[in-house]
């Protein structure tokens, strides 16, 4: 593959590619450094890459792989190091309503069992289509479909509880 070719590539896919480490890493600059490990694998990779899935499936596996490899060797953060969404223009009363939201969804989130925690996470924080997750886990897009749906009844079934 050419370079051109390449750099075409990482033009069209660096947002969605982006998007999904920001989702898994919750911060800026690692998904920065996490989306820029992807292309540099994916360069050395490419003529391995058969297109059984697509691109942007295949740039994302190689994003979480990385992501679930540095997660492995890292120790995890206490809850009140994690990275802060950034505040909004309200007054303190409205920003502390909104951050004991974001708390409770986090909370709801986490509890979530797999594969319905990483489904949720693909699809709204990816942005991936039902396809790409289904062959990101060797499934179907209606498998993929089918557990999003019951991840999202399943958090609004918490957010309920705890209110």
């Amino acid at each position: 593959m050419s370079e051109s070719e390449f750099d075409k590539i990482y033009r069209e896919q660096f947002e969605p590619v982006y998007r999904y480490s920001l989702a898994l890493t919750r911060s800026a600059q690692a998904a920065e450094e996490l989306t820029q490990a992807t292309f540099f694998k994916a360069l050395q990779a490419i003529d391995g890459f058969r297109g059984e899935s697509s691109l942007k499936s295949w740039l994302c596996a190689i994003a979480k792989n990385l992501w679930l490899s540095e997660r492995r060797r890292a120790e995890p953060l206490p809850l009140e190091e994690l990275p802060e969404a950034a505040e909004g223009s309200g007054g303190p009363e409205e920003r502390t309503l909104e951050k004991e939201d974001a708390l409770r969804v986090h909370r709801a989130l986490h509890a979530l069992p797999e594969p319905y925690k990483e489904v949720f996470t693909l699809r709204v924080f990816g942005q991936l289509g039902f396809r790409e997750i289904g062959e990101l886990f060797g499934k179907t897009e209606n498998w993929a479909c089918v557990v999003y749906h019951r991840a999202r009844g399943k958090l609004r079934a918490e957010m309920e509880e705890t209110k």
